[in-house]
């Protein structure tokens, strides 16, 4: 409920959602990204990327709700950033950090590649396009996963190629219902199964104009 009123308050000064009713915040963003643990759940200490994580989401949630894991918040604009740092004081969050920077960028870094348990990302781009935001940080055996809507099949055939040039497998796609909503999603799990090559990612909009097919 405090991270609800930091995002209604900021909100007014900086854009960080369209959803402003109370309700649907907690049913649309904090229900909708908690759903992940009711798909999967976390290891003591896992290191977990959230790649375009905006507002916080899923990574804010998702430490809440399993303060045991380590999380990183990634985003390209700072503004979001100075928001997150606040949300992290108040919450008392430990074991978080932001990071800001381009996925494309800082998927290069040794410092970031490869060396995350788990990759999360929600509502950011096309799969093949996010596949290679992401599974850069990934380490062999780890795992990305992505929060898509519940029409993902056709993103999902159009980013086959993409997953297994980055070093990527489909392991399973679940489908979520949001409690006591019409809102579902889907959860696609891409298994990290071997490195991804040293040319991926991509500059700065090349991944968007020409994504691999």
């Amino acid at each position: 409920m405090k991270y609800k009123q930091l995002l209604l308050e900021w909100n007014q000064k900086i854009n960080l959602t369209a959803i402003t009713e109370e309700r649907e915040i907690i049913l649309k963003h904090f229900a909708d990204c908690v759903s992940i643990v009711s798909a999967m759940s976390f290891p003591r200490g896992a290191s977990v990327i959230d790649v375009g994580t905006g507002a916080g989401f899923p990574g804010i949630p998702l430490k809440i709700v399993c303060p045991e894991i380590q999380v990183t918040l990634l985003d390209s604009l700072q503004k979001r950033l100075i928001f997150l740092q606040e949300v992290i004081q108040q919450l008392a969050l430990t074991g978080v950090s932001c990071v800001h920077s381009r996925a494309e960028d800082s998927g290069k870094e040794k410092e970031y590649r490869e060396k995350y348990d788990y990759c999360v990302s929600r509502a950011v781009a096309n799969l093949a396009v996010l596949c290679e935001y992401c599974l850069p940080f990934v380490k062999v055996g780890g795992i990305f996963l992505s929060l898509k809507g519940p029409d993902v099949e056709q993103e999902v055939q159009q980013s086959q190629k993409a997953i297994k040039v980055l070093g990527g497998e489909i392991t399973e796609i679940k489908q979520v219902v949001i409690p006591n909503t019409e809102l579902q999603h889907k959860i696609v799990f891409i298994k990290k199964v071997q490195q991804t090559p040293i040319q991926y990612p991509r500059k700065a909009g090349k991944v968007l104009k020409n994504p691999i097919k």
